[in-house]
């Protein structure tokens, strides 16, 4: 099973950026699913943006324009550049990798965006 380590959490004022980041222990197939999620507290995990293949990026209405996900196979690395946040996206980001069924968590990183 890929082991998923994510960093690049932080505390930020709204309207500032975080680039979060996923390191995979093992390879990352091209037709493998990489997305972010986030869970807020008291609040259901959510969909934040996918990618399969490195094209075709798809994202939840609220972050659109804002959030960029991208992924360097070569470097086994899943990004989640995130612009002029919101107070709103604070939430734990976990990272997850779908390959024909098999699914990886990491432990997540706290991103909080202060008004």
């Amino acid at each position: 099973q890929v082991q998923l380590v994510e960093s690049g959490g932080g505390l930020v004022q709204a309207g500032g950026s975080l680039r979060l980041s996923c390191a995979a222990s093992g390879s990352i197939f091209s037709f493998s699913a990489t997305g972010w999620y986030r869970q807020a507290p008291g609040k259901q995990r959510e969909l934040v943006a996918i990618i399969t293949g490195g094209s075709n990026p798809k994202y939840a209405d609220s972050v659109k324009g804002r959030f960029t996900i991208s992924r360097d196979n070569a470097q086994n690395t899943v990004y989640l550049q995130m612009n002029s946040l919101k107070p709103e996206d604070t939430a734990v980001y976990y990272c997850n990798i779908n390959t024909l069924g098999h699914e990886s968590w990491g432990q997540g990183t706290q991103v909080t965006v202060s008004s």
